[in-house]
C-alpha cells in the first residue's frame, strides 16, 4: 500500500499511527457523546500490532479528522479464503462532505488487494442508514451471512 496519498484541499490519508489516539477519541466523542480513551487505547494497539498499513487516518489541514480500522484475516466464521475486514470508522461531523470516508476506502481496499483478499466485508447496523448508504455507495451488497445475538 501507498504509505500516504495526498489529495486536493489539503486532504492525506495515511497509515494509522499511536500519535493519533487523542484526535479518534475526539472524533469518537463528537460522534457517540461518549469520551472513551480507554477503549480506543486497547483498540488501536491491536490494530497496530496485526497490520499496521491497513488501519488509515485522513488528516485535513495537518489535522486527523477520520479513520478507518481493518484488517485481513482469514478462517473467520469458516471463511478461508483471505478476507478484508472494515471494522470501524468515523469521520468529524464537521468535516463530512468531504469524501474521507471513501478516500480512506479506496485506500483499505489496495491494500486488502495487495494481501491477497478478494472480498472484503462489514457489518451495519440495520438501522444506520448513513452507514448503509456509505457502504452501498463503495458498491458494498448485502452478504449471505446473517449475524445472530443473544443477550446475556
Amino acid at each position: 500500500m501507498t504509505t500516504m496519498t495526498e489529495t486536493a484541499a489539503g486532504i492525506r490519508i495515511r497509515p494509522l499511527d499511536e500519535l493519533d489516539i487523542t484526535a479518534i477519541v475526539a472524533i469518537d466523542e463528537a460522534i457517540s457523546g461518549r469520551y472513551r480513551p480507554e477503549v480506543w487505547e486497547r483498540r488501536i494497539s491491536y490494530y497496530l500490532r496485526r497490520a499496521p498499513e491497513a488501519s488509515l487516518v485522513a488528516e485535513v489541514d495537518g489535522k486527523v479528522a477520520g479513520f478507518m480500522l481493518g484488517e485481513v484475516r482469514s478462517g473467520e466464521f469458516g471463511l478461508e479464503e483471505p478476507t478484508g475486514w472494515i471494522e470501524v470508522l468515523g469521520v468529524d461531523p464537521g468535516q463530512r462532505g468531504k469524501a474521507l470516508g471513501r478516500r480512506m476506502a479506496e485506500g483499505m481496499l489496495e491494500h486488502f488487494r495487495s494481501q491477497g483478499a478478494h472480498k472484503v466485508r462489514t457489518l451495519v447496523d440495520e438501522e444506520r442508514e448513513d452507514i448503509l448508504s456509505f457502504f452501498s455507495s463503495l458498491g458494498f451488497e448485502s452478504a449471505g451471512l446473517r449475524p445472530f445475538v443473544k443477550n446475556l
